[in-house]
């Protein structure tokens, strides 16, 4: 025993305690290390935390549940996305790119759940997306779409076209430059390839139309879903090309109302040199550049699979494939030909699938139009799908609707559960006249007699629904009118396009028709008398229906007024189109309807907009004759302020180029203007009331519509200020068409007989209208006219009354201090040339009869007469009746203390006129 202890000692076990740290061995490594932290502020504060929603998951978090095995967790996944980015549109914006690849992955996923809240979030993404935004990951959605469409699965492919949807209503463009893969796809969702029985080669592969039992769906409700997709697609594909012409009438490149941008030219401006008008040698909608170089376009570098439906091959390719198979779902949904009872009714359902594929044909027709060589895609079409279309199209034409009416009790079909009845709705009147349009874009002038028999049905189609179409539509009218131009295009001759124009013309005066179905219906006869009268040899062949219409149109204008303003413009752009061109029927209708058009109180003139008044203005120019009742009538638009005053003086421009008075070298219409209505037209324009208004104005008094003087017989009517720019804007170009007659003492004799019969006598008279008076006499007199007594008179006393009326007015009265410069020059403009008038005006100036009050203002007036230097020799010559008058003064005041005013007055008599100084000095008075 103590040897084996001995032998053990050498590997003695150590005891370990509880408690006690175990001792290190000999050998340990030291893994003991120090670290210290790197802080970067701004990645902290980018690792902040992310908005979360309901169930408190992030973007990323969401994002990653999308490749889950588990179809409930990538539904909620889509959920909680949809919930998270309508709180926090932001997010958007920052994850872009992985929310797009991970919604657009799940458009193939094998739940219908997972797909439908695909299909909503895509929607809800869509209106929060912009086109640019997305454009850079749309061939990635693009490439997502093409497999589902594609897919094996029937509901993938399903679901494929709701996705489509959502892209074609948010993303036409983007989705349209990718027409060459999807227009395949759109192929092989209702079709299959097969070999050609008849083709020898496996080089051409025809398509023939796939039956799927499997589908939730018949086979035609699937061929009509996928079938109205083609059309929208089609449809972004034509409204993408910006040179195809819209279908009907609406954007013809011929078209009279197309919108320009015109160059607005003020010839006066222009005349004096003070506006420069560039022209351009290439100018126009299209400018023709004749170029040796040319840009090489980005289309010509690309592939031909690439460019889609802008090439023609392709184009062409297309349309080779897909029409056999849209004249195959027409004959599973046409009539049955053994069941000559129903003969063309059809199902609701049959009328879907029908009108699409006329649709997708009629756009596919449309983008052939947009090639250089249309007339030669048009003759290819014609060759190959003539023949089928008429066998299969027009066999049954025209189609209408069957209804189910359901049973009722007290039905009159007794014995019959159901009762099949035709409706006359406009619900199949689509489908006919997509048909026409199809058809008759076929047809020309050479094919005419070949095409006579369809032609004549359609003709009679277009004529029936016309004559009866007071419950159609814009869009159906459209489509009409567009059938009926091409129509008369292709038979040219009287016979066949007069029944047409009657037709239409009696949809026309129906009542309570749509506006846009007006505007329509007017384009189109504006459009048929613009080709008409380029025939101008053929008179004896213009269309009595048209004539009819035309004549119609000045009543009408006169009838609308205010109600509808864009008509009225559109009936004013027609009538002004049609007088330009002398129409007989027209300007006699116009000349008839002239009064109620130019009526002062409710007349169009009056009541359109400013651009419809300068037109309706401008449409005087072509009356055949202006009599007086007109002439008056036009005065008073002029006068009332209704019209605006530039366009007032273009009327009376217009009015003086009619007269015989404008100085034209070449014979001018016989009696269209009577000097004696002319002459007649301008002073009661002058005189800016009419005289049942002066009449009126008799009866009022005292302030602050008067403005009153003893030493006046002539009281002054105070107009507001807006009245009398106006009336002074009118009056001097009134005056400008009387300085241009040649016999300037002749006029001035008719204008003294005016006034001295309607004016002289009258108590009150407005301010303006003294003014205006006071302004022809300046213009046009000359040493030659010889003005009455009366005449004298009355002019002083309006004269020394406007002076009284600016000498009491008030500073502050803003309204009526802005008549004084043109109102202060005509009066001393007046008394310059008129040395007895300023003589009749002092004389006038009975101190003796004036109230105190008044004697401060004869002062100043004497003051400003003697300090003017245009009067100094008058006053000169009149120093005996001023020193008089001054006299008189000194005599009421003796006693006194002697003003301000008067010791000015004084002072001023002796430095102008007691010295008699030679000539006219430098001082002028300021008032």
């Amino acid at each position: 025993m103590t040897k084996k202890r001995k032998h053990q000692e050498d590997f003695q076990k150590v005891k370990l305690k509880v408690g006690k740290k175990k001792p290190k061995l000999e050998n340990a490594t030291d893994t003991t290390f120090k670290t210290k932290a790197i802080q970067i502020p701004e990645q902290l504060k980018e690792d902040g935390v992310l908005p979360t929603q309901n169930r408190k998951l992030n973007i990323k978090d969401l994002l990653s549940q999308m490749h889950h095995y588990s179809p409930g967790v990538k539904h909620n996944a889509l959920l909680g996305l949809k919930d998270l980015l309508s709180q926090y549109p932001f997010v958007i914006d920052a994850h872009l790119s992985n929310i797009i690849s991970e919604v657009a992955a799940v458009f193939t996923d094998k739940d219908s759940g997972v797909r439908g809240a695909a299909v909503h979030l895509l929607q809800f993404l869509a209106s929060k997306i912009r086109a640019e935004q997305i454009a850079p990951f749309f061939p990635l959605v693009s490439a997502h779409l093409s497999s589902a469409m594609t897919h094996i699965s029937e509901g993938i492919q399903e679901d494929s076209l709701k996705v489509l949807d959502v892209l074609l209503e948010a993303y036409p463009a983007l989705l349209t430059d990718r027409s060459s893969i999807l227009l395949k796809n759109f192929v092989e969702l209702i079709s299959h390839q097969q070999l050609s029985k008849r083709l020898k080669s496996r080089e051409k592969l025809s398509w023939m139309l796939s039956v799927n039992p499997n589908r939730r769906v018949t086979s035609q409700q699937w061929r009509l879903n996928v079938l109205t997709r083609l059309k929208k697609f089609l449809q972004a594909v034509v409204d993408g090309s910006s040179e195809i012409e819209d279908e009907g009438l609406q954007e013809q490149k011929d078209s009279p109302h197309s919108v320009r941008n015109p160059v607005c030219i003020s010839w006066k401006v222009h005349a004096n040199n003070q506006q420069h008008i560039q022209l351009f040698e290439n100018g126009g909608l299209r400018p023709k550049i004749n170029s040796s170089f040319r840009l090489r376009s980005l289309a010509s570098v690309m592939d031909s699979a690439e460019k889609g439906l802008s090439s023609a091959e392709n184009l062409k390719g297309f349309i080779e494939i897909i029409i056999p198979l849209l004249i195959e779902c027409w004959i599973e949904a046409s009539p049955a030909q053994s069941a000559p009872i129903l003969g063309n009714l059809l199902e609701s359902e049959s009328q879907q699938l029908m009108q699409q594929v006329l649709s997708i044909i009629h756009l596919l027709w449309k983008l052939t139009k947009r090639h250089d060589e249309t007339y030669k895609m048009e003759l290819w079409l014609r060759m190959n799908y003539l023949v089928d279309f008429k066998h299969h199209f027009m066999r049954h034409f025209p189609y209408s609707l069957q209804e189910t009416v359901k049973h009722k009790k007290k039905d009159s079909c007794k014995g019959n559960k159901y009762c099949m009845t035709s409706s006359n709705s406009v619900d199949h009147l689509l489908l006919n006249l997509t048909l026409c349009d199809i058809m008759v874009s076929l047809a020309s002038t050479s094919t005419l007699q070949m095409d006579s028999g369809w032609l004549d049905m359609i003709r009679k189609f277009v004529t029936d629904t016309l004559q009866d179409g007071s419950k159609l539509n814009s869009k159906q009218v459209n489509r009409l009118l567009g059938v009926t131009w091409r129509l008369m295009q292709i038979q040219q001759n009287k016979v066949a396009t007069e029944p047409l124009i009657k037709a239409v013309y009696t949809l026309y005066q129906q009542r309570n028709l749509l506006f846009p179905v007006r505007t329509l219906l007017l384009k189109f006869f504006s459009r048929v008398y613009q080709k008409e009268d380029l025939r101008t040899q053929r008179i004896r062949s213009r269309s009595k229906v048209l004539s009819r219409w035309l004549a119609g149109l000045p009543q009408q204008l006169a009838l609308l007024g205010l109600r509808n303003p864009e008509l009225s413009n559109q009936l004013i752009d027609i009538i002004h189109s049609a007088a330009s061109r002398s129409n007989k029927e027209l300007l006699q209708s116009l000349q008839a309807t002239a009064a109620r058009i130019y009526d002062p109180l409710d007349g169009a003139l009056v009541l359109l907009p400013a651009e419809a008044q300068r037109r309706l203005v401008q449409l005087v120019y072509f009356l055949p004759c202006l009599p007086a009742p007109l002439l008056a009538c036009l005065s008073r638009c002029c006068i009332m302020g209704r019209v605006s005053s530039e366009l007032a003086a273009t009327l009376i421009g217009i009015l003086h180029m009619r007269s015989s008075f404008a100085g034209w070298k070449c014979q001018v219409q016989d009696n269209s203007v009577n000097d004696v209505d002319y002459f007649s037209f301008l002073f009661s324009t002058l005189i800016g009331f009419s005289r049942e208004e002066l009449t009126s104005l008799q009866g009022i008094r005292g302030k602050p519509h008067i403005s009153q003087t003893q030493l006046s017989p002539v009281r002054l009517y105070l107009t507001d200020l807006d009245q009398f720019l106006h009336h002074w804007a009118v009056t001097e170009m009134i005056c400008h068409s009387l300085s241009t007659v040649p016999s300037q003492s002749q006029c001035f004799d008719i204008l003294q007989t005016g006034i001295c019969k309607y004016l002289v006598g009258l108590v009150v008279i407005p301010d303006s209208t003294a003014g205006s008076v006071l302004c022809a006499i300046n213009k046009l007199l000359d040493q030659a006219c010889i003005l009455s007594e009366n005449l004298h008179k009355f002019l002083a006393s309006c004269c020394y009354s406007l002076l009284y009326f600016l000498l009491t007015l008030d500073k502050e009265d803003a309204e009526h201090v802005q008549k004084r410069d043109v109102l202060w020059g005509s009066c001393i403009s007046a008394l310059a040339l008129l040395p007895r008038l300023l003589r009749l005006m002092l004389q006038s100036l009975q101190v003796s009869r004036i109230c105190r009050e008044e004697l401060p203002v004869v002062a100043q007036l004497l003051r400003l007469l003697m300090q003017h230097g245009q009067l100094r020799s008058h006053m000169i010559t009149n120093e005996f009746l001023v020193q008089q008058i001054i006299k008189d003064i000194m005599t009421l005041k003796s006693g006194e203390v002697q003003e301000q005013w008067l010791t000015d007055l004084h002072y001023c008599f002796n430095i102008y006129l007691a010295s008699h100084p030679q000539g006219p000095g430098p001082i002028n008075a300021v008032y």
